[in-house]
């Protein structure tokens, strides 16, 4: 599944979450029913009542007789209802509309902060690290470390395998490779990532055979990342190099996939045992 898909169902999760939260919060907590009256309402009517001298029975027979069309009285008749001070809790927002819009607020901005930090996770960063273009250095020390290394140098920054691409071999990279790869070539280097194109396992550089071999699965890789053996797909896949002011800039930000299985363009055998097994044949 690629990081569109996945940001795809990340936000809309986020989305249904969300309307949920707010569903679900919003309702008013002192509505039991169509039509039911809270108990603040209750309570004003019956200290309204007992005020101006009537029971509930009084008010209740009243109406009665009203619906009833016998106890029709002219409103001038009735004396005016006196002045009752307003409940604090009705005035402006109550306790629990407090509260309810308090954990809708804080439910939003959690929502809201997790679907940023997924996002931010997924799409490659804009500067700095792996994600980006990472400078690793100045060309001439990159070739001295990898000569220094046993011809594998790696760059956690980038997550990054260094070799050296023969200058006689170009010809064939030229039919095999192209644009920011090929460039990394012409300059005697290859950027490989680090992991296994099979199932994405690490792989490790083996000093004695000069490949590259995989431990899960027995996946194995020339010095330039082209497939030798085992179960992987293609040969190791690859980034983008560009060179500024003698500088090595290694593009994080888009991978190349490896090249088909039987590209060799290098004709490098194992040079001496292997690391994993006995060497894996395709």
């Amino acid at each position: 599944m690629n990081s569109r898909a996945i940001i795809g169902i990340g936000i809309a999760a986020i989305v249904v979450l969300a309307v949920l939260v707010f569903l679900t919060a919003a309702r008013r907590a002192d509505v039991r029913g169509a039509g039911a009256l809270s108990k603040e309402t209750r309570r004003r009517d019956t200290s309204v009542a007992a005020e101006a001298g009537t029971s509930r029975a009084d008010v209740e027979n009243a109406a009665a007789e009203v619906r009833r069309g016998t106890g029709l009285v002219k409103v001038d008749s009735l004396p005016p209802a006196p002045w009752v001070p307003p409940d604090p809790e009705a005035i402006g927002v109550s306790r629990r509309q407090f509260f309810n819009r308090a954990m809708v607020t804080l439910m939003s901005v959690g929502l809201g902060s997790f679907g940023i930090a997924v996002i931010g996770f997924l799409y490659p960063k804009s500067g700095g690290g792996f994600g980006s273009k990472v400078n690793v250095g100045k060309l001439d020390d990159i070739i001295s470390g990898i000569h220094s290394n046993g011809g594998f140098l790696y760059l956690p920054e980038a997550r990054t395998w260094m070799t050296e691409y023969p200058k006689d071999a170009l010809a064939k990279a030229e039919l095999n490779y192209k644009g920011p790869v090929l460039n990394g070539m012409k300059n005697g280097v290859v950027a490989l990532y680090q992991k296994c194109p099979h199932l994405g396992c690490r792989v490790p550089e083996c000093k004695s055979s000069q490949w590259f071999e995989c431990p899960c699965h027995g996946s194995q890789y020339n010095r330039v990342g082209e497939k030798k053996g085992g179960p992987a797909p293609r040969g190791m896949d690859r980034w983008g190099v560009e060179i500024a002011n003698d500088s090595v800039i290694v593009n994080t930000q888009q991978v190349f996939q490896g090249p088909a299985i039987g590209t060799n363009t290098t004709g490098q055998e194992a040079e001496g045992p292997h690391c994993i097994g006995g060497g894996v044949k395709h």
